[in-house]
């Protein structure tokens, strides 16, 4: 890890804090703060990864808004595209049914709240509502997300070991997975790195046929732990994201003792009960992302052997927004 690092405590000092959510950085990056995660990125790490653009080659890593129809989380319906015209030579057009998660996206901060102790920093859950802007996806977008990106590809580590990824099926990818992915691949993980992670998921739902998607039990992804949310934060990630459905593998670990059995289901969509979701997004202020296009930028990290890039993306400036498309390049 680089020693050039913001002077945060470490996760076991934040899990004995009683000044804050036991786990938690609220308050560490000033007592305003929303951006979580995102304040590792500073001018210096956005000019290394500037330094990092060898041969200009360019990758979008959006996927097209109706990617994923139906959606996996059962609650979006397709964005409805349409054109009009004021006259013969004009053109204009508007969508409907716009989800702003239904495809490659970014998770604002207000995306999901903590059950005990609320939404990041402690803000109200008066404030999370159309028209105010606490922990809105504006404020991504004004921050700007520029840096280094680190590809970890677990089909090709994991293939490489001879131990593959099984789509269609659960698998938890750990912290010790992730260090020996980094060494595989010869990527130094350093503070203020945006962490893609490919698991294959997003080309595989893409490609599989009704029955095998019917057939499907879960996907892999970063495992359910403390340590994994230790990783990640010592590492000083500020953004992580996956081609999968979740960043996370689905279903959740049971015995990761984070599953509370007294929590009742919801009346619709996916339960987050279990999930990463919450230490990540409600309780450190990581942005993360889900769904992203990771197989050609993967491909070409194969065939040069560099897994480092500068990363851009520029989510809507939609204020109080809750998530966005990521609008996200990788440049090489």
């Amino acid at each position: 890890m680089s020693s050039n690092r913001p002077a945060v405590p470490r996760y076991d000092e934040l899990r004995q804090r009683t000044d804050a959510p036991p786990g938690s950085s609220w308050q560490l990056f000033g007592p305003d703060d929303q951006l979580g995660t995102l304040n590792f990125l500073t001018p210096r790490t956005a000019l290394d990864g500037t330094a990092l653009v060898r041969r200009g080659r360019v990758f979008n890593l959006d996927y097209p808004l109706n990617a994923f129809v139906p959606s996996l989380a059962g609650t979006r319906p397709p964005t409805e595209h349409h054109i009009f015209a004021n006259n013969p030579n004009h053109r204009d057009d508007w969508v409907d049914s716009f989800y702003l998660q239904s495809t490659s996206q970014v998770d604002g901060l207000r995306h999901i709240r903590h059950p005990r102790h609320g939404f990041y920093g402690g803000v109200a859950d008066t404030e999370i509502d159309v028209g105010k802007p606490a922990l809105g996806i504006q404020l991504l977008a004004e921050k700007g997300i520029v840096g280094r990106g680190i590809l970890l590809d677990a089909v090709r580590y994991f293939d490489s070991v001879g131990d593959p990824l099984v789509q269609g099926r659960p698998r938890g990818i750990t912290p010790s997975d992730l260090d020996d992915m980094a060494r595989h691949f010869g990527v130094e993980v350093r503070s203020g790195d945006i962490l893609l992670l490919h698991t294959g998921f997003a080309e595989y739902w893409r490609n599989a046929t009704p029955e095998q998607r019917a057939a499907h039990a879960g996907s892999p992804g970063l495992h359910q732990s403390e340590d994994m949310v230790a990783w990640l934060w010592d590492h000083q990630i500020a953004l992580t994201a996956a081609d999968n459905g979740g960043l996370e593998s689905w279903p959740v670990d049971p015995g990761s003792g984070w599953v509370d059995p007294d929590e009742p289901p919801p009346p619709r969509g996916p339960s987050h009960n279990g999930m990463l979701h919450r230490p990540l997004i409600a309780l450190l202020g990581m942005i993360i992302g889900e769904l992203w296009q990771l197989h050609e930028l993967a491909e070409d990290c194969a065939a040069d052997g560099v897994h480092e890039f500068l990363l851009t993306a520029k989510p809507l400036n939609l204020e109080g927004g809750v998530g966005s498309p990521p609008n996200a390049l990788a440049v090489k």
